[in-house]
């Protein structure tokens, strides 16, 4: 597996979880303290912390450490490359969709009021 696939993978994982997008919401609003960021869920510091380091392997947050406090900022490129990726997946299937659209609809204006397919000679003996 690539760097970029995973990559897109880690940033997908991290962004599969609510607690983990509440938390990158925040971040991305301004840097924060873990102990700030920890505050609003109903749940330790230390499973807030869990969540930290799988957006920390996603790269989407980077931690500093000043004195006591370990402070978080965002970073919004892993989020680039996935709107990236879903864009170029969402333009193929839309061209593969709209050539099934065109086949389904040249076949179905071969077919007569039964619904059957119209006399085409040696096709339907």
């Amino acid at each position: 597996m690539n760097n970029i696939q995973t990559s897109l993978d880690a940033t997908l994982t991290a962004l599969a979880d609510p607690t983990r997008r509440a938390i990158l919401r925040r971040v991305s609003e301004g840097e924060a303290r873990v102990t700030e960021l920890a505050k609003p869920f109903d749940m330790s510091l230390a499973a807030v912390s869990k969540h930290i380091k799988i957006l920390e392997r996603a790269n989407l947050v980077s931690r500093t450490k000043k004195g006591r406090e370990h402070i978080l900022t965002f970073n919004p490129a892993p989020l680039t490359a996935a709107v990236t990726w879903i864009e170029t997946q969402k333009a193929l299937w839309s061209a593969r969709l709209h050539t099934l659209d065109d086949l389904l609809t040249a076949e179905e204006a071969l077919k007569d009021e039964g619904g059957r397919m119209k006399d085409e000679g040696w096709m339907n003996t």
